[in-house]
Formats: C-alpha cells, sequence, structure tokens
C-alpha cells in the first residue's frame, strides 16, 4: 500500500476516533512555555469542528502582546494575515463554511513569524503529523524558519511511526492540553 493511501485510510479512521471521544481542552498553558515567551510573532489558526480548540491560546497570545497571524487558503498555498481578534475581522473560507479566514492584508515578511501552530490528526514520536489532507502545511513549513509545535487531544501521539512522503516536515514539538513533547529537530 502506497504512504498516500495508507494516510487517507488513517484519516478517516483518525477522524472517527477523534468524533467519538472529543472533549474541549484548553492549550492557554502553551503562552507561557519558553518557546512562546520568547517569539514576537506567532502563526496559529483558528480551530474547528473537534481540532484542538486554539480560542483560549489565541486570546493568551494577544493579550501577551504577541503579534498574531492566521492562515488564509491562496490558491493551493497559505497566506499569513496578521489578526487582532476581532470577530469582523474573520470570513468564511472558499474552502468550507465551517473555517473561518482573515481578511486583509497577507504578511509578505514570513520571516518575522517565530513559532507556527500547527493542527494535525496524529503525530509521532520523531515529530511527523498526519494532516487533513490539503498539503497546505506541508508547502507552508519549508516557507517558514519557525520553531513548530502541532496541537493534539491526548492519547493522538502514535507509538508508531506515521507514512511519510517526500514532501512531509517534522515538526519540533507536540502538545496536549498536558503536555509539550518536543523532538529532536
Amino acid at each position: 500500500m502506497s504512504a498516500t493511501s495508507e494516510k487517507s485510510e488513517l484519516r478517516t479512521r483518525y477522524r472517527f476516533e477523534r468524533h467519538e471521544r472529543y472533549l474541549d481542552h484548553s492549550f492557554s498553558h502553551l503562552a507561557t512555555s519558553s518557546e512562546f515567551s520568547k517569539a514576537s510573532a506567532i502563526a496559529s489558526y483558528i480551530s474547528y469542528g473537534d481540532e484542538p480548540n486554539t480560542q483560549e491560546l489565541n486570546e493568551a497570545l494577544l493579550k501577551s502582546g504577541k503579534d498574531l497571524y492566521l492562515p488564509r487558503v491562496n490558491g493551493v498555498d497559505l497566506a499569513w494575515v496578521r489578526w487582532s481578534g476581532a470577530s469582523d475581522q474573520l470570513a468564511p473560507s472558499k474552502l468550507s463554511k465551517q473555517l473561518l479566514e482573515p481578511t486583509g492584508a497577507a504578511l509578505t515578511d514570513l520571516s518575522v513569524i517565530n513559532l507556527i501552530v500547527v493542527p494535525a490528526l496524529r503525530i509521532d514520536r520523531s515529530g511527523y503529523r498526519l494532516g487533513q489532507g490539503g498539503g497546505f502545511y506541508d508547502r507552508a513549513l519549508p516557507k517558514l524558519s519557525a520553531w513548530s509545535i502541532g496541537l493534539i487531544h491526548p492519547d493522538e501521539i502514535s507509538s508508531v511511526d506515521l507514512p511519510r512522503e517526500e514532501f512531509d516536515v517534522p515538526l519540533n514539538a507536540a502538545a496536549t492540553p498536558d503536555l509539550i513533547l518536543r523532538f529532536n529537530s
């Protein structure tokens, strides 16, 4: 079975498992970790559905004076837009009305982003993630020289290696509501 096929099957299984046991958790504790404290500009996202909730984390980052950037789909890539926390600066995505994206001008100098928060369905112990399958973060991560952390629910750290393809990029860390697991990357 190819890595692409295996990933597709795992996504179906992991989405079902996540939906069956979803509990809302706070990730705001991340804002006080050393990596977040040192970063001045952070890329995050607006969670939806059963994804780990980013609302409290994003609010904590804004309250601590960080520049917060959210992604907006721009063709096959992500554009990053500075967000102040105002709901009137968000609009439904062209991909899905459930997804909210920032309005406004996109960041032109990606080197200002020090840290990126990444969604994931699973992350293995080497830092490789399984995302939703659109490839947006696989294309975005190599363009950023930022420290990367994926948000997952408890029990979503995989004890076995996830299938990998040549474009997959390992994260620097994974976070659950209770811990940060830093990888050797």
